[in-house]
């Protein structure tokens, strides 16, 4: 079994080159220093780190690569980097400047294609498709733009399609819970876990540890979460413990 991994998310404000946080993707408030909190994270034993540029893609501009390059001279555990990114050349400069994974969304929506040949040109592996998703009605809608713009596409139906294309990842967000700490959504993580064969990030919800324990029994091989880990609410070794002794493998073997 492949353990389970604790992902701290770093969601940059571009403009500032600032960490942000807010419910609902909406009311964003400044957090910290990415650099700061990304050190912070590693010599806690997170297994990961993403960091997105939220307003990039609302501003039509690449990733703000300055902090890219900070983050990843500073810490050695991989990086995913997400936000903005709409072609080859956008994802190199990322690869460029440290990121070991890039993550699409509006652009992965609007040309579908982008999935294929990034995976093509850099690894399924390097691949991640970030979906944000809704309830509306009885189904799951994927929302581009930071969460900002409906589309018609069935979340399930998509991740499905983002995994044949050649995603090695899926990132799912709840935008219902997003910022909420009233758990992931479970049903959302099952139905796109049972659909794909490639693993899933949960994010959006969580707020105390057997939250994180439900996103792993609902599929999910990674745990992401951003302002209980900014806050101090929980830390990340004790979160670790914590699944372990419930049977949940994690990596323990601090450096």
């Amino acid at each position: 079994m492949t353990a389970v991994r604790i992902i701290p998310c770093l969601d940059i404000d571009g403009r500032k080159g600032v960490v942000v946080k807010g419910v609902n993707f909406q009311g964003l408030r400044e957090v910290g220093d990415p650099i700061e909190l990304a050190m912070k994270y590693d010599d806690e034993g997170a297994d990961e780190l993403v960091i997105l540029d939220i307003t990039a893609s609302i501003e039509d501009r690449p990733t703000f690569l300055k902090v890219v390059k900070e983050v990843a001279t500073s810490v050695s555990i991989p990086v995913t980097i997400g936000g903005g990114v709409r072609s080859l050349e956008d994802a190199d400069k990322l690869f460029k400047a440290g990121a070991d994974k890039v993550s699409i969304n509006t652009a992965a929506v609007k040309r579908p294609q982008l999935v294929e040949e990034l995976a093509r040109q850099y690894g399924s592996q390097s691949t991640v498709v970030a979906i944000d998703a809704k309830r509306i009605g009885s189904r799951y809608k994927v929302y581009i733009k930071s969460g900002g713009t409906p589309t018609d596409l069935d979340a399930v139906v998509w991740a499905v399609k983002a995994a044949d294309l050649g995603a090695g990842e899926l990132l799912v967000t709840s935008i219902d819970k997003d910022g909420t700490r009233s758990g992931y959504d479970i049903e959302l993580l099952r139905a796109i876990s049972s659909s794909v064969t490639i693993p899933i990030i949960a994010s959006g919800g969580a707020g105390e540890m057997r939250h994180f324990y439900e996103g792993a029994l609902a599929g999910a091989q990674g745990l992401l979460a951003a302002s209980l880990f900014h806050f101090g609410i929980i830390k990340i070794r004790e979160l670790k413990e914590y699944l372990a002794s419930r049977g949940v493998e994690v990596r323990l073997d601090y450096d």
